[in-house]
This record gives structure tokens, C-alpha cells and sequence, in this order.
């Protein structure tokens, strides 16, 4: 498991100091994007490239803010290039809803966005990509993570989620907190201590938005079920057994910490948005989000220094260990009724300076290796964790289809602090793996 022009928007959002999940969905962050349908501006420059212009290829992408701005703008451009009209479509939360009823009834986009899941949801859909050009100089650190079991894939990554914990440098450097020191969770939490006795709140949950409660246990199981070489259960979750007790132990983590007052008490009323300000302007320590996260609190506050470390281990010995999954990553439904022109598309965001622009706005390295995305000083601690393990998102490659929304809610009767709530998270998560769960 070890894995070792034309877009100036993307210059307009690149952070200049520190580092930036998926958890496994993707965050409404920023303003929904503009919903109406990208249409070619002027017929006439149509007829100068030669093809037809009644031509509409449908773009549906779970990213929205920024990023989807982003995607907006290389769609724009294609159809100014092709002469096609790209109908682009960005409905922020309702997206999975969405695909999984297209999914279905056979209807869906020309191409799209996996949010993750492009090997496990999607690759029934999607045509494979191993034939394309660009396909051999994919980034080996995303590669593993798209390819199925027969060595296919289906997408085009264009950026590459790599994600530890993310802190806010002032905040720690008040609390006297070495970021390098923090190797365990007991290091984490003795950190925490550290900086409540500043008043700044250590860990800042917006459950309100449901998502960041389960980005907490996104960030802690793996160190408990995977990252641990001689202890690992990573086999068992493939092969169908839970353990319930090790997921007390990842509960009762997040129980500690509420009790101790590490956690802002209005976490079930606070959103994602107040999660970006707090951090943003140095009133909470630490984040478990991706990339976005850094790049959402320097839009807030640009002077915001922000680092990141890799996710601590379980127990001393151990090493850290970083998630790794999809971001942007595109693909074409293989049954669409205007595949060639999909594949243009395909084909038009894989042209570096394209794909360098996207990156860039997203604040991640750019997901093929001949590119490289200007994202300032986040690359400095991408490089920095450049051999740290990197691992496929949790709740993605160990457990059953459906098991996120199963993660927040559990999570959330921990926050509300209810009467044996460790417990029964852990026989809750456990019943609904062994239903889920597909030989």
C-alpha cells in the first residue's frame, strides 16, 4: 500500500503559505457556483473550426465554489476551441443524491465527476482510460488509488488529494507547540491541552453540515485499523469482519476530547463556514479536512500561516501516515450518446496548462507528472511528507457503500455527549457493515 491561458483563476487562489479529504464527500465551501447551462458565445467562431455547433455535451461536477469556477472556465474555453456547448451543472450537496438516481436509470452525464469513487461506484459507467495518451504519465502517488483489480482506469485525475492534518502555525507557536513533535494521538492531545489553556479552541467541528463529524473518524480509524503494520485490520475489513471494539477506541478518542473541552461546544450548530473563519483567524488549532481547507481559510485571511502534519499513529512506534484519494477527477460515461466529443472534452482537460490551472485553484498537485501546479509553500510540506505512507480515504476503500452517513450520525450522539453513545456507535457501525457488506 505504500505510494511513493489558459486559466489565470487558478493564480487568483493559490495560497502562499501551507498545506492542505473527501472525507470522503466533497465540502459545500464557498458560494454555489452558477447553475445555468455554458453555452458557445458566438455561432460564427463555431463555423471556423469546422464542426458542428448543435453538438451538447452534459458536465456534472460534485466540486463547487472556486474549484467548480475552475471547471466552469475550462468548459468555456473548450467551447470557444470545439465549437460544442458544454451544459454544466455544479448542484453542490444534492450531487451523490443525484448520480446515484442517474445511476439507476442509465441516464448520466456525458462526463462527470467520481468524488472518490470512480473504481468502486463508477467504473460499471465509465470507459476506461488506459488507452489515452496522457494515461501513462499519470502521478503514481493517485494512480493505485484509481486502478481496479484488472489494472483499468476510468478517470483523469486532475489534481491529487493528499491530505494530513492541518494546523494554524500562529495558534500552535502561542501554545509553545512544536508541530513536528506530535507523532501520536497522545501527543495530539497533550497539544490540545496545551492550546486550550490559551483559549483557542484545539479542534473546531462544524457538524451543522454533518460531513465534518465524519472527517474526524475519517482521520483517526486508519491509524487504528490500517497504517499500523503489525496490527493492521485492513484485511478483515476487505474480507468482511468489523471489529466494534477497535472502533470504541476511535470513538471514545472523540469522547475525550469533547469532554475535555478540545471541541468548540456548539459543534452540532456551527457549519463548515464557521469552521474556515474560526481557523482562519486563529481561534482554532487544527483541521481534519483536505487541501480546501487551507485554501478556504487563506480566502478568509490571507496571512493566515497554515502547515500541515502527517495523521498521527495509534501507539508509539508507529508512523504518521497521510490520505490519498481522488479530487477532480473526470471521466466519460461510456454509454453517452455523444462519446467522441466527451472524449474531446477529456482529452482538452488533460492539456497541461489546463490541468496546471485547475490544480492550482484547488491548491493540490497536479494529478499527472509532467505538470506541476503552482500552489506555494503547500508544496514545501507536500514535499516534506514526500515519504510518509499515503493511504486510500477509509470509508472509500475499507468499508461498504453508504457507511458515511452512518459515521456522522453516530459521531454527532457523541458530540451531544448521550449516555453510552462510544457503545453504541461502535454495535451501530458494526450492525451496518455486515448488512452493507459485499463479498
Amino acid at each position: 500500500m505504500k505510494l511513493k491561458k489558459v486559466l489565470a483563476l487558478g493564480l487568483m487562489f493559490v495560497m502562499t503559505t501551507g498545506l492542505v479529504a473527501c472525507g470522503s464527500e466533497k465540502p459545500v465551501a464557498d458560494d454555489a457556483v452558477d447553475q445555468e447551462n455554458v453555452s458557445a458565445e458566438d455561432s460564427s467562431e463555431a463555423e471556423d473550426t469546422g464542426k458542428t455547433s448543435d453538438v451538447t455535451i452534459t458536465f456534472a461536477t460534485n466540486v463547487v465554489g472556486t474549484k467548480a469556477e475552475a471547471l466552469k472556465e475550462a468548459c468555456k474555453a473548450f467551447e470557444e476551441e470545439s465549437g460544442y456547448t458544454v451544459d454544466f451543472q455544479a448542484p453542490g450537496d444534492s450531487y451523490e443524491e443525484l448520480m446515484k438516481t442517474k445511476m439507476s436509470a442509465n441516464e448520466l452525464p456525458d462526463v462527470f465527476t467520481t468524488h472518490g469513487w470512480s473504481v468502486a461506484r463508477y467504473s460499471d459507467y465509465l470507459m476506461t482510460v488506459n488507452d489515452f495518451e496522457w494515461a501513462a504519465d499519470i502521478d503514481d502517488q493517485i494512480k493505485s488509488v484509481i486502478t481496479d483489480a484488472g489494472g483499468n482506469m476510468y478517470v483523469l485525475p486532475v489534481d491529487i488529494d493528499i491530505a494530513g492534518v492541518i494546523y494554524n502555525a500562529d495558534v500552535l507557536d502561542a501554545a509553545g507547540v512544536n508541530p513536528d513533535d506530535i507523532k501520536t494521538w497522545d501527543d495530539f492531545t497533550a497539544a490540545c491541552e496545551k492550546i486550550k489553556a490559551t483559549g483557542v479552541t484545539p479542534v473546531h467541528i462544524g457538524g451543522k453540515d454533518s460531513w465534518p463529524i465524519g472527517q474526524c473518524f475519517e482521520w483517526i480509524a486508519p491509524s487504528y485499523y490500517i497504517t499500523d503494520d503489525s496490527n493492521s485490520k485492513a484485511d478483515d475489513l476487505k474480507t468482511g469482519t468489523f471489529d466494534a471494539e477497535t472502533w470504541k477506541e476511535i470513538g471514545g478518542l472523540l469522547d475525550t476530547w469533547v469532554k475535555a473541552g478540545y471541541v468548540n461546544e456548539d459543534a452540532l450548530t456551527a457549519d463548515y463556514n464557521a469552521d474556515v473563519q474560526s481557523f482562519a483567524e486563529g481561534n482554532a488549532a487544527f483541521g481534519f479536512y483536505g487541501n480546501y481547507f487551507a485554501v478556504d481559510a487563506k480566502g478568509v485571511n490571507p496571512d493566515a500561516k497554515i502547515g500541515m502534519i502527517p495523521i498521527p499513529s495509534a501507539s508509539e512506534g508507529d508512523e504518521g501516515s497521510l490520505a490519498a484519494g481522488e479530487d477532480i477527477a473526470v471521466g466519460v460515461w461510456k454509454d453517452s450518446s455523444v462519446k467522441e466529443e466527451a472524449i474531446e472534452l477529456l482529452n482538452y482537460l488533460a492539456q497541461p496548462e489546463v490541468l496546471k490551472g485547475i490544480a492550482e485553484t484547488a491548491g493540490c498537485k497536479a494529478g499527472l507528472k509532467s505538470v506541476t501546479a503552482d500552489i506555494g509553500e503547500i508544496g514545501t510540506y507536500l514535499n516534506k511528507c514526500a515519504d510518509v505512507e499515503a493511504f486510500p480515504y477509509f470509508d472509500r476503500e475499507y468499508l461498504p457503500s453508504g457507511m458515511w452517513d452512518i459515521m456522522c450520525s453516530t459521531g454527532a450522539d457523541i458530540l451531544l455527549q448521550k449516555d453510552g453513545a462510544v457503545d453504541k456507535a461502535a454495535a451501530i457501525m458494526e450492525q451496518n457493515y455486515n448488512d452493507k457488506f459485499v463479498p
